[in-house]
């Protein structure tokens, strides 16, 4: 069965779309956007050369970057691109374009603020599948300023729990699988106030989301948001001591996810990028959110439940995505099947993250298929950290060279600089300007927040090492824990 939104959507989606090799990117300055020419990038010193955003005063994604390529649509200033294809196994497919997108995502703006009453810096909580809705709320809690804090359907009634008394969530939205975990810790949440759920059946003591989604007026205006207003609340693995809060804002990840979409993801406005991720982890934002949208790209959705190479295999040949994207424990499930016996017509750029990738996995890979693995780093405080870039060189194991946002380094105990070669800690510079892709804080937690500096640095908590040539390379986690469920 499909899920509710579409149901009710699927007659509804454009059965025409214009591609075209041309590609945009935002640049941003005091007075606003405004469209950059396509840029090849022969050599790292070029890129960070090319990278100098100016983060403005006010910012809202939804605003400033969706509503501005449904502008441009509407002028004839680009042709009509689709923003969000979602399919599933049973052939259910859902087409939507930047004005379907912005049209959809303002009704549930309206759920959340005239039927729910929640405002500007309110949190709400959404643990979903890779369904639409899942889609539509993320650009609706921006459009209403409340403050997202997305959570994995892998977590447990006591995770749950655990997520709503730290952050006092207002708000949850789930669906009918996790609904009766919600209900049995429903007593001791005191500051949730409104429970919605994504599913055909009612349940007592539940908004239906469907219900209130038709009914919704499709007419709203946006709040008006500062760069450095909160946005987002990431709850952190937690390799130590419970997961604690990491708070971004809505430059972090709305301007700071430039650098991925334009520069690792290789993203023109006509690709269509396929994220694996699971929409509970940072990861998900990182790539199927602000990085494709941003360079107005499309985001490709596949409901898959589970990780299924067989499914995977397929849809890249099925469809016509450009660019790919997933963690190295899926590329070496992917590698155990014949890639020779399958056709990616489209796809034109791989890249992982998660996990340092086996070098033999990307000769694998590249050997049936033809196609590179750009490997990424970073963390759910930093986005992008390090990067093997379109047009580098790769050195398989390596992490690649620093984003051009960050000024990495690898330091001692101390805070000084260690030379190449020489194992140290991986450290951004945060003095005297701290990153505005930066997370902002631990919230709550201001001893936790200021562990994190030594000296001019913000500390990874990750070991490394540089060499000759700039490239950095993993060792480990400071404490000997590596999280790779995402």
């Amino acid at each position: 069965m499909a899920c509710a939104v579409v149901q009710i959507l699927l007659k509804s989606q454009s059965s025409t779309f214009l591609w075209s090799p041309l590609t945009a990117s935002f640049r941003f300055s005091k007075k606003g956007y405004r469209v950059l020419a396509p840029q090849n990038f022969s050599d790292y010193e070029s890129l960070k050369q090319q990278y100098k955003p100016e983060v403005p005063e006010y910012f809202n994604f939804a605003k400033d970057v969706m509503d501005k390529w449904t502008e441009m649509e509407k002028e004839g200033k680009r042709p009509a691109r689709t923003a969000l294809w979602w399919v599933n196994d049973k052939g259910n497919e859902v087409r939507w374009n930047f004005e379907e997108l912005g049209f959809y995502s303002r009704k549930v703006a309206n759920v959340l603020s005239e039927v729910c009453g929640l405002q500007k810096g309110d949190r709400i909580m959404l643990i979903l599948p890779r369904i639409p809705e899942w889609w539509l709320i993320n650009v609706a809690c921006m459009r209403t300023g409340t403050i997202l804090i997305p959570g994995t359907t892998q977590l447990t009634a006591k995770d749950m729990l655990h997520r709503l008394q730290t952050s006092k969530a207002k708000c949850l939205i789930t669906d009918d699988v996790l609904a009766p975990a919600v209900d049995s810790i429903m007593s001791e949440c005191q500051s949730l106030k409104f429970k919605l759920i994504v599913s055909e059946d009612h349940r007592e003591g539940w908004l239906n989301f469907k219900d209130l989604f038709i009914n919704a007026k499709a007419d709203h205006n946006c709040v008006t948001t500062r760069s450095q207003d909160p946005m987002t609340i990431f709850f952190t693995s937690g390799t130590t001591g419970s997961p604690k809060m990491t708070e971004h804002s809505y430059s972090s990840y709305g301007i700071g996810l430039t650098v991925n979409g334009r520069y690792w993801l290789d993203l023109a406005s006509a690709d269509i990028l396929w994220n694996t991720s699971d929409t509970g982890w940072a990861k998900s934002a990182w790539s199927s959110v602000f990085a494709p949208w941003i360079q107005g790209a499309c985001v490709f959705i596949h409901s898959m439940p589970r990780f299924d190479p067989i499914t995977v295999l397929d849809t890249l040949s099925r469809f016509p995505i450009t660019a790919f994207c997933s963690a190295p424990t899926a590329y070496r499930m992917l590698v155990q099947h014949d890639l020779t016996s399958y056709k990616f017509k489209s796809l034109q750029h791989c890249v992982s993250a998660g996990e340092p990738i086996n070098p033999e996995v990307m000769e694998q890979w590249k050997e049936q298929t033809g196609l590179d693995i750009y490997e990424g780093y970073g963390q759910t405080e930093t986005v992008l950290i390090c990067g093997t870039f379109k047009g580098m060189k790769i050195k398989p194991g390596s992490m690649g060279m620093p984003s051009p946002a960050y000024d990495v380094k690898i330091v001692d105990d101390h805070g000084n600089i260690l030379p190449p070669g020489k194992e140290g800690d991986i450290a951004i510079k945060v003095k005297p300007t701290r990153p505005s892709c930066l997370f902002t804080q631990y919230i709550d937690d201001p001893e936790r927040t200021e562990s994190t500096l030594r000296g001019n640095f913000y500390i990874t908590g990750d070991r490394g090492i540089v060499d000759k040539d700039g490239y950095f390379w993993f060792v480990g986690r400071t404490d000997d824990v590596i999280n790779s469920a995402g």
